[in-house]
C-alpha cells in the first residue's frame, strides 16, 4: 500500500506541478509528499523531478514513468470497481465540486443522508464559482451550470434552471424600473457581475422578441462569489442575474423584485460532469443518482415567481 501511495503522490505532484499543491490535494504535509516521492525515486533508482527552490519539473524519466503510473492506478481503480459492483457496497473517498450556490443549497444538505446509506464512503466537497479542471484537481463529480466546453467529460443532464434579473425595491425607487435589456443599457443601470481572473468580457444573454440577444452590461461591483452578488443586490447596489432557486425566498418576501421582465434571461443547464474513467465506479453513479433526484425534487417544489 505504501508503494501505491507513493505512486499516487508522484502522479499528483506531476499533474499539479507543485509538492505543496499535491500535499494539499492528498491532505498531508509537503514534507510527507516530498518523502513519498523520494522513496519512489529510491525504489526506482532514478530521479523523477528536478527540484530547485523556485521550480519543480519532471525529468525525462519522470515523464516516462507518469504514463506507466497512470496505468497502474487505473488498473487498481478498475479492480476496486469490479469488487465494489460484486459486493454492491460502494466504498472509498468521493471528491465532489460545485458552484457555491448549488453546493450550499442543493448538494451539501443531502450529503449526510448519502453517507448514512453508504457508510463505507467518505465525501469531500469543494465549493467555488470559478471554473474547475476535473482532471488536474482529481475530482470524481463536478456539478456545473452552463454549457459544457470539455468534450472529454461525460455530461449527465439534471435540470434546466430558470433565472431572473432582480434588484432591491430601494434600488428601483432610486434608479427606476428597466422594462427590458435595452433599458438596462440606455438608463445606465448598475449590473452586478460574476467574474473571476481570466474571464471573458461580460454579457447577459436575454430572450427578446427576435430571439436571444447579448447585452454588454457593466457596473461598479464584481465578485467571483455569487452569494456576495446577492448580498450587494439586497443592499440596493444594483441588478443581479441569479438562478431562481438561489433567491426564491428573497423573491417571495419582496426583498428582491424581478426587473426587465420583457426580456428574461435564458434558463441555465445544470449537469453533473464525470471523467470517463469514473463512469463504472459504483459510488460515483450512486451519488450522482442520489443528488440528481433530490435536486429535481427541490426545484419542483419551488413556487417560482417567474417562468
Amino acid at each position: 500500500m505504501a508503494y501505491i501511495n507513493n505512486i499516487r503522490m508522484f502522479v499528483r505532484v506531476y499533474e499539479l506541478g507543485s509538492m505543496s499543491a499535491a500535499a494539499r490535494d492528498q491532505r498531508t504535509s509537503p514534507a510527507v509528499a516530498s518523502a513519498r516521492v523520494g522513496e519512489l525515486e529510491k525504489h526506482l533508482g532514478v530521479r523523477l523531478f528536478n527540484r530547485t527552490t523556485r521550480s519543480l519539473k519532471p525529468t525525462s524519466n519522470g515523464e516516462l514513468f507518469y504514463d506507466g503510473a497512470l496505468k497502474i492506478l487505473d488498473a487498481i481503480s478498475e479492480a476496486e470497481t469490479t469488487l465494489t459492483h460484486a459486493t454492491a457496497q460502494p466504498r472509498g473517498t468521493l471528491f465532489v465540486a460545485a458552484p457555491l450556490g448549488i453546493g450550499r443549497r442543493l448538494i451539501a444538505p443531502h450529503m449526510p443522508a448519502f453517507k448514512a446509506d453508504n457508510p463505507e464512503t467518505e465525501l469531500r466537497l469543494r465549493l467555488s464559482d470559478r471554473s474547475i479542471d476535473i482532471t488536474a484537481e482529481g475530482l470524481d463529480v463536478v456539478f456545473h451550470l452552463g454549457p459544457l466546453e470539455d468534450s472529454a467529460l461525460k455530461m449527465r443532464f439534471i435540470a434546466e434552471c430558470p433565472r431572473v434579473l432582480c434588484a432591491a425595491p430601494d434600488y428601483i425607487e432610486r434608479r427606476g424600473m428597466p422594462q427590458d435589456g435595452a433599458a438596462l443599457l440606455a438608463q445606465g443601470h448598475d449590473c452586478l457581475n460574476l467574474r473571476f481572473p481570466g474571464a471573458r468580457e461580460f454579457q447577459w444573454t436575454l430572450q427578446t422578441a427576435t430571439g436571444p440577444q447579448r447585452f454588454k452590461i457593466s457596473g461598479p461591483f464584481e465578485s467571483d462569489d455569487g452569494d456576495v452578488l446577492t448580498g450587494w443586490a439586497l443592499d440596493g447596489h444594483g441588478i443581479v442575474m441569479k438562478p431562481v432557486f438561489e433567491i426564491a425566498d428573497h423573491l417571495r418576501s419582496g426583498a428582491l423584485v424581478p426587473v426587465a421582465e420583457a426580456t428574461p434571461p435564458l434558463p441555465v443547464t445544470l449537469a453533473a460532469l464525470t471523467p470517463h474513467k469514473r463512469l463504472r465506479d459504483l459510488k460515483v453513479s450512486l451519488f450522482t443518482d442520489f443528488i440528481a433526484t433530490r435536486i429535481r425534487a427541490a426545484l419542483a417544489e419551488l413556487d417560482a415567481p417567474v417562468a
